[in-house]
């Protein structure tokens, strides 16, 4: 016999409802502004690490970015890579099978046109 939550598959769909409007005005303004900043793009096994700048207020930003996106959106896993000697900060998103293409659809159009053509995404 299966177990029923064994047969359940991850639904990669934003759950707008997770949060207020006035957080998710809050999020979009800084997913924008951070996504805007990335400087490069890797992709990883299972998703996509980004390179932002390593000031302090990015730094905020991408905790402000992961503390809101992981309300809406559960299925990611987040990887925060901040390297010694003021060197690159990376964000990894990653999750199961499909979400490359879930965050090349939902997150791609955000970047700069240059480093997503970099990426692939375009």
């Amino acid at each position: 016999m299966t177990d029923q939550n064994q047969l359940q598959e991850i639904v990669f769909a934003c759950d707008i409802s997770a949060l207020t409007p006035d957080q998710r005005e809050h999020h979009g303004v800084t997913s924008k502004a951070l996504f805007a900043g990335i400087q490069e793009v890797r992709e990883t096994s299972n998703g996509y690490a980004f390179r932002v700048s390593s000031e302090s207020a990015t730094l905020t930003k991408l905790a402000d970015f992961i503390t809101f996106e992981r309300l809406c959106c559960p299925f990611f896993a987040f990887n925060v890579e901040v390297e010694p000697q003021s060197g690159p900060v990376w964000i990894g998103l990653s999750g199961d099978e499909g979400v490359k293409a879930f965050i090349i659809a939902e997150l791609g159009w955000l970047l700069n046109d240059n480093i997503a053509a970099a990426a692939g995404f375009r």
